[in-house]
């Protein structure tokens, strides 16, 4: 069984999804659900309650880590592997889509990774927040996208205390 738990943070509706034991998803909620769609519907199992305890710290000015947390995102071993990247980018600090792709490379004992893969990689996290995708930025200081829009991933960023100043939002692209 899916619980699903409707989330109220200071930038959105969040939606937790876990099973028993794990966390599945965090996402910007979109739509919401109502009582007749989905059984388990804001039902705070032991796993929901550590994932908002983990939410309610990391609002409040915390500084939790993803690995207090029960984290089973769906994805290919890749993605998987990019996931367990973004998790080591300490809070307030930022890391490139270009540090990701050299880190596999050289993991993988090749000379070059596809950048495009690993954007689509953190593009598809399903753990928003938590494994935080909001702290990678392009290799020019260009902020690039953020699934939940521009907004949301600059104030995550001020929210940690990132000095903003060396960073831009781009003028236009697909991703904004």
């Amino acid at each position: 069984m899916l619980y699903f738990y409707e989330y109220m943070s200071p930038i959105s509706a969040l939606t937790v999804i876990a099973d028993e034991n794990n966390i599945k998803e965090v996402r910007l909620s979109k739509q919401r659900f109502n009582n007749g769609e989905i059984n388990g519907i804001n039902k705070k199992s032991p796993v929901i309650k550590q994932c908002t305890d983990w939410l309610d710290s990391y609002f409040a000015g915390d500084k939790p880590s993803p690995y207090e947390l029960p984290l089973s995102p769906e994805g290919s071993l890749f993605r998987k592997r990019v996931w367990e990247i973004l998790c080591e980018i300490p809070y307030g600090c930022v890391i490139t889509y270009g540090d990701i792709t050299k880190r596999i490379a050289e993991e993988r004992g090749i000379k070059k990774m596809s950048a495009q893969a690993v954007g689509g990689a953190v593009g598809h996290n399903p753990i928003s927040i938590i494994i935080p995708c909001h702290r990678v930025v392009g290799n020019n200081g260009n902020l690039t996208g953020y699934g939940g829009g521009m907004p949301t991933k600059i104030w995550l960023l001020e929210h940690e205390k990132l000095d903003m100043s060396k960073f831009f939002v781009p003028k236009k692209g697909t991703a904004l």
